[in-house]
């Protein structure tokens, strides 16, 4: 079990597909940053989508890691086991009018802010969600949810930093281990979905819920999700959560420039065990002798 007052940190992989350098790479960073911090490591499986996750996958996490010298505490934390927790929080989070159903499809957004070249985008590259549904009358929302439509939960994000009332930001460690203050720039984000239309949950609300659930002093992870973070830490206010430290690493990329990832099929670690490369091996080529 857990143990509160020791820094604790978290690998979050998501199992719909293997392990590949950059998860490696992603891992190693939290080994060495909870050493170094004389603290913990936990392991939470971010399986919220339930289509692409599957058990066979998971398993191989556990092997990868174990093969590659990682340890972690137990228990593991499925998200897929703690669809309450979040779905509670959106529940708490819409009575406080600070998220509103939304019943647009993406086809129906594209349709009006295709028009407008110049369109506001979000960190992502999404073009920021043009408020069809944010002034829709209660009477209007009560009667298409009650014949059944789906929804997705938006955040409000004007009311959501007026009711936030603070300075929002937080500690980057970056790649050097030197703290520096970060400021948030949630409104980047426009009118973000909280809670998705087809589960009760989404990547930003189970992190944040996760993350508090579990302790989390120092969130290791990824810079192409550094943006993300200026969110992260507004719903934190919101929610009266503690905020991590954040340490947001390089990303590795192939030889063409792009981020290694699943999508881009990027070689497995399973494939390099094959191989015949070693644990050693593989720690000292991503610059972990």
């Amino acid at each position: 079990m857990t143990t509160s007052h020791l820094p604790t940190l978290r690998f979050a992989p998501s199992p719909n597909g293997y392990l590949h350098l950059g998860h490696a790479y992603s891992a190693l960073q939290n080994e060495r940053v909870a050493r170094k911090l004389g603290g913990q490591l936990l392991l939470r499986i971010e399986n919220i989508d339930l289509d692409r996750c599957r058990r066979e996958y998971e398993a191989a996490i556990f092997e990868d890691l174990s093969w590659l010298g990682i340890t972690w505490q137990e228990p593991v934390r499925r998200q897929s086991e703690h669809f309450s927790d979040y779905a509670c929080t959106l529940e708490g989070l819409t009575e406080r009018g600070l998220l509103y159903p939304c019943f647009c499809s993406r086809t129906e957004i594209a349709r009006v802010v295709n028009g407008s070249p110049d369109w506001p985008r979000d960190p992502d590259g999404t073009p920021l969600y043009p408020g069809t549904c944010k002034h829709m009358s209660a009477d209007e929302r009560a009667q298409r949810l009650a014949a059944g439509q789906h929804a997705a939960l938006r955040i409000n994000m004007d009311e959501a930093l007026a009711v936030a009332g603070m300075r929002l930001g937080w500690c980057e460690f970056g790649e050097e281990d030197q703290p520096r203050d970060i400021t948030a720039e949630p409104a980047l984000w426009g009118d973000a979905v909280i809670g998705r239309r087809d589960i009760p949950t989404s990547y930003h609300i189970a992190v944040v819920v996760d993350d508090h659930i579990q302790k989390i002093t120092d969130v290791v992870r990824g810079q192409d999700l550094f943006n993300a973070t200026s969110l992260h830490r507004l719903l934190q206010a919101l929610l009266g959560f503690d905020a991590p430290r954040y340490h947001h690493h390089k990303l590795l990329r192939d030889k063409g420039g792009e981020k290694l990832s699943k999508s881009t099929r990027a070689k497995a670690i399973r494939s390099l065990r094959l191989e015949g490369v070693s644990p050693i091996e593989l720690r000292r080529r991503l610059g972990f002798a």
